[in-house]
């Protein structure tokens, strides 16, 4: 049985556990919130411009523009895992690596297949076994800008434009509510063409030429997939965070009431235990 001070050292740390649990929910909290402001007004842009793309190249030749293209002959795509930099977030970076080992395991592609790893979770989960690791990214969701989304974004166009990669997938979280967030796994490229059931009633007029257009549309679309991803797993880190420390809190609370009684207990029994003591030892003289 513990003694006594050995109880009341475990509360005081349980309560110092708390303590900080609870100061880093309320900064998961206040951080989400911008998060979610910035997903929430990214997002309509993004997804819009991924419709008109998806439905451009349905009705252009693949070879009009290197990203529509199929990729190389060789079946070795590259796939850009985006995790979190930090724990402390259920299992929020566990989901992310699980879905990207599916992925790899249901081609057979574990000698087969290039990773980008965005997030210093995953990175130091692959760089472990030994993956062909063709660029990676740490410490950038601090001050998370378009600029490093589209820094990412070149290194998977030159990959897939050099046809040292035969098609680019992301794999990430994507943001749903505070305490629900999706596994996404899309094909960023080759741009994916809309399968139309009819023939396209809708046709584009160019000015400049396509070409023209396709140069600058064409990697400008890939930034903004790539950066909205990004945005979409910072706002879905930040809320398995506050979700993850929101329990931790709770647990920790629940483990004090129980080391408090428990300590009650040892308390009333050593007391009893002393009563009785000297009542014996006054019926004894």
């Amino acid at each position: 049985m513990p003694s006594l001070l050995d109880l009341r050292r475990r509360i005081r740390a349980v309560k110092s556990t708390q303590q900080i649990t609870k100061a880093m929910k309320m900064i998961a909290a206040s951080r989400l919130k911008r998060a979610q402001d910035r997903v929430v007004a990214a997002r309509p842009y993004a997804q819009r411009m991924l419709q008109v793309l998806n439905s451009l190249a349905a009705r252009v030749e693949p070879d009009s523009h290197p990203l529509l293209r199929a990729g190389s002959e060789a079946d070795r795509p590259l796939l850009v895992v985006i995790t979190a930099d930090r724990g402390l977030c259920g299992s929020f970076n566990a989901n992310v690596i699980k879905a990207a080992g599916q992925f790899i395991a249901e081609g057979n592609r574990a000698e087969a297949i290039d990773l980008g790893l965005i997030g210093r979770k995953g990175r130091d989960f692959f760089r472990r076994r030994g993956f062909e690791v063709r660029f990676e990214q740490v410490g950038i969701f601090q001050r998370l800008t378009y600029a490093e989304a589209a820094e990412i974004a070149n290194a998977a166009i030159e990959e897939f434009a050099s046809g040292r990669a035969s098609s680019v997938h992301l794999v990430y979280n994507e943001f749903k509510s505070v305490i629900a967030q999706r596994i996404v796994l899309e094909q960023l490229l080759p741009i994916p063409r809309l399968e139309a059931t009819a023939e396209p009633t809708t046709d584009y007029l160019y000015e400049p030429p396509a070409d023209e257009i396709f140069a600058d549309l064409l990697p400008r679309h890939v930034q903004a997939q790539v950066y909205r991803a990004l945005l979409e797993s910072n706002a879905a880190f930040f809320a398995a965070q506050m979700t993850a420390m929101d329990a931790a809190t709770r647990n920790s609370s629940e483990m004090i009431d129980n080391l408090t009684l428990y300590m009650n207990k040892v308390r009333q029994a050593a007391i009893t235990r002393e009563i009785i003591e000297v009542v014996s030892g006054a019926a004894a003289t």
